[in-house]
Formats: structure tokens, C-alpha cells, sequence
């Protein structure tokens, strides 16, 4: 006897899996609006969702032309530790929850080789697989849907009815016929707390009023996938967010009673670090510390691009002199954001920061002056950068 769909989910929560699905290998049917999403630019600078292997998401059968099922699993990593929006130590960077411990690439896929062997052991049939671990083309939340394991929400995350949303999610495509799930109904009805919480506003209609993520805005892909330098408008919203971002996450009323995970290699390590300590962290301390560490994608200057935005929006005492020394760094995109950082800093005599600097041509960062008569000066007159050149003097109209 074949083996069902039932026995293979009760084998993957064996394997330590609290979710657990099936979904046919048919193509995505979510793949017409990811199309148009990243046509208008929505997925900003993330290439692998806009070249030749964003197309190949369009069917499962590209990455396992054999596969006839695929087996959603769900982890979950959330652990007993305050929110974000618990949070209020402004001398501390805040960490998104998912990367506090150990690289969930690793743990998932073993996971998964663990249930592939058991299925192997069980099975009367020869049969092909691919594991997927979020880095494979595939649109993985919408097959998880698709395998009961919850609905996209507001925020654009998979949340399950009784467990909540924080979970990593993982496909083993088979070539076996298996008997697919139901997908459960839309839950979030008129509730716009993720919405209404997002500190950049990063959730934006579409033509027809719907609201959809735009990338660009998101504090996520801000500190994560972003290259170079960010966005001036946007640094003072993103407060102390190192790496990624919960906040909507944290709101989501689902995630209430959401449940803690036992798996050790979640647990956190250093959730809420000290912004000073960070900012002097050596290239060959980053690799130490954070090798093994979902933050290792951010590399070591982006990473230092961070602490230094988050340092201008800290009420650290030592922020300043943190930054003064940032400002002088070898690496353009971490220098620049020390300055627009120190210019930032400036509360007294400043309403907040406007143009960034482009680390590429050092145009200066500008402050508004509080005096409605007051010039546009470069920040570079304010900190005595020298990296920063004069530029002419902008008098208001």
C-alpha cells in the first residue's frame, strides 16, 4: 500500500514540523499578481525575484519535473521574550525574532532529509523529491495555503488559526500522488492593526484599492536585502531595528496566544544587543559572532550601516561619539549614514533629516532649519565632515 497523504503529515510532525500540509504541484495560481507586483517595482533591488528565477516560481515543475504533491511544513520559532512593541531600551538595536537563533535554513533542512528518509523507509514506492527551503523559486506561502496550513494575512505572512504566524516555512516536492488539503477561509476581516502600525507605511494600494507590500518601504528589506544607502525619508521611522522588523507581526491580534517553540537552535541568543557594542564590532568579530546567524546576509557593512542609522535614532549617551567615529569609516556606505546620523542627532536645532548623501557622489545630508528664514546648509558645515562637500546655499522662498 502507497503511502496517504495523512500518514506522511503525521511523519512530518515526527520530525518535529507543528504544521503540516499537502498542496498539488499544479502551477501557482498566485503567480499572475506576483508578476504584476514585481513588475511595478514593488520587489526593489531583490534580482532573484525579478530576473529568470522569479519566472521559474510560476510552477513547481521547474525546479522537479516529476512532482505531483508537495508536502507544506511549518515551524515555529517564536519564543517567551517581549515584542518589538514591548521594547523601550533605546541604548539596545532590536533584532528581528527569526534571526535570534541559529541559521533555520540548516534546522529545516534537516528536518525535511529526516522525513525524506522516513518516507523512504515506509513507502512501497520508488519516488523522486526536491527539498525547498525558501531560497528555491518557489511562491511557498501560497502552496502552504493551499495545504490548510493558514491564510495570508494583511501583513503578507501565513498565519495559522490557532497558532499564530510565526512560523519558517519548508516544501518537500514528491513525484507521489497524494490527496491535497483544503485551504482555510480569509480570517482577518475589517482588522487593520499591521496596517495602521507599519512605521514606514509600507503597505500601499494598488489601481484597484487593494493593498499590497511594497518592498521599497519595508523595514525588512531596508535592513536585509538593501545594498548602499537608504532612503533619508525613511531612516528616523525604522528607530532601532538592526535586522528586520516584528511590528506587524506583534500587532496581528492571531499572535495573541501564539505558542512558544522548544527547538533549541531558536532559542535567542543576544536578541537585544547593545548599539555601542555593535558599532565597534571588527569585520573578523561580525564573522565570529554571526556566521551561523540569519544576520550574516546583511554583510558586515550593511550591517554597520545599520547600527549607525539606529544609533541616530537611540537615546544612547554614547551615540555621538559612536557615530564621530563611524563617520571617518573606510567604507562609503557606512561613513555617510554616521553622518546623516549625526546631522539627525541635532534636535534641538533641527525638525528632522531630509536628503541622504549618496555614498557614491558625497552629496551632503540636509537639515531644515527650525527658522522659517534659515538656509538649507550641508550637513557637512554642521559636523565639520570632510567627506562632505559644500554645497551651494538653498535660501527658502
Amino acid at each position: 500500500m502507497p503511502l496517504t497523504a495523512h500518514e506522511i503529515k503525521q511523519l512530518a510532525q515526527d520530525c518535529g514540523f507543528e504544521l503540516a500540509g499537502v498542496a498539488a504541484a499544479d502551477p501557482a495560481i498566485d503567480f499572475a499578481r506576483f508578476d504584476t507586483w514585481r513588475a511595478d517595482g514593488m520587489a526593489g533591488e531583490m534580482g532573484y525575484l525579478t530576473d529568470h528565477r522569479g519566472d521559474k516560481r510560476s510552477d513547481p515543475r521547474n525546479l522537479l519535473p516529476t512532482a505531483q504533491s508537495i508536502v507544506c511544513v511549518g515551524k515555529l520559532y517564536h519564543t517567551d521574550y517581549p515584542l518589538s512593541t514591548e521594547f523601550d531600551d533605546e541604548a539596545c538595536a532590536w533584532i528581528s525574532r527569526y534571526a535570534w537563533g541559529a541559521d533555520y535554513h540548516d534546522v529545516l533542512r534537516r528536518g525535511l532529509e529526516d522525513l525524506v528518509r522516513r518516507i523512504s523507509a515506509r513507502s512501497d514506492l520508488p519516488f523522486e523529491w526536491k527539498i525547498c527551503v525558501d531560497t528555491a523559486p518557489l511562491l511557498e506561502r501560497s502552496y502552504a495555503r493551499l495545504a490548510g496550513l493558514g491564510w495570508i494575512g494583511k501583513n503578507t505572512c501565513l498565519i495559522n488559526q490557532w497558532q499564530g504566524s510565526w512560523f519558517f516555512l519548508g516544501e518537500l516536492l514528491l513525484s507521489l500522488p497524494l490527496s491535497p488539503d483544503t485551504p482555510p477561509p480569509d480570517r482577518c476581516g475589517s482588522c487593520r492593526r499591521c496596517i495602521d502600525a507599519c512605521p514606514t507605511t509600507a503597505f500601499v494600494p494598488d489601481s484597484s484599492g487593494r493593498l499590497r507590500l511594497d518592498a521599497r518601504l519595508c523595514i525588512s528589506y531596508l535592513t536585509i536585502e538593501k545594498r548602499g544607502d537608504l532612503p533619508g525619508e525613511l531612516q528616523s521611522a525604522m528607530g532601532n531595528h538592526l535586522f528586520g522588523c516584528d511590528i506587524c507581526q506583534d500587532v496581528c491580534p492571531w499572535n495573541r496566544r501564539a505558542p512558544h517553540t522548544n527547538e533549541e537552535a531558536f532559542q535567542p541568543v543576544s536578541p537585544a544587543p547593545l548599539l555601542d557594542d555593535l558599532a565597534s564590532l571588527t569585520e573578523h568579530q561580525f564573522h565570529d559572532r554571526f556566521r551561523h546567524s540569519p544576520i550574516w546576509r546583511a554583510k558586515y557593512t550593511g550591517f554597520l550601516r545599520n547600527v549607525a542609522i539606529a544609533l541616530g535614532n537611540s537615546g544612547s549617551p554614547n551615540a555621538a561619539t559612536q557615530l564621530k567615529r563611524l563617520a571617518e569609516h573606510s567604507d562609503s556606505t557606512v561613513a555617510c549614514a554616521a553622518r546623516s546620523s549625526l546631522a539627525r542627532r541635532m534636535g534641538s536645532n533641527c525638525v528632522g533629516s531630509g536628503l541622504v548623501g549618496s555614498s557614491q557622489d558625497h552629496a551632503p545630508v540636509f537639515c531644515e532649519m527650525k527658522s522659517p528664514n534659515a538656509p538649507v546648509r550641508c550637513a557637512g558645515e554642521i559636523t565639520g565632515d570632510p567627506h562632505c562637500e559644500p554645497q551651494e546655499i538653498a535660501e527658502r522662498k
